[in-house]
């Protein structure tokens, strides 16, 4: 069941990331955006203490929005716990 739970994060996250870079990618472009619902609903989802957050320092993207400097840590908190937790 552990491994199974580790794989998830993994995955995740490594879509979280994909999908921050994509954004960055697209937005010094000035192309189509992913939307930060999408981004927001990969982090719930399990990314955001992985790729959510590797991918905001990395990429220097999204850090000054609220709700991804201080939700995306926030959320990355509650995951460790509930990985560490189960």
């Amino acid at each position: 069941m552990k491994e199974m739970i580790v794989i998830y994060f993994i995955s995740i996250s490594a879509i979280c990331f994909a999908l921050m870079g994509i954004d960055k990618s697209r937005a010094k472009r000035k192309k189509w955006r992913i939307s930060e619902k999408a981004l927001l609903m990969s982090a719930i989802l399990g990314g955001a203490c992985g790729g959510g957050l590797i991918a905001m320092v990395l990429f220097r993207h999204k850090t000054k929005h609220a709700i991804f400097a201080l939700g995306l840590p926030l959320l990355a908190i509650a995951q460790i716990c509930f990985f560490f937790y189960f």
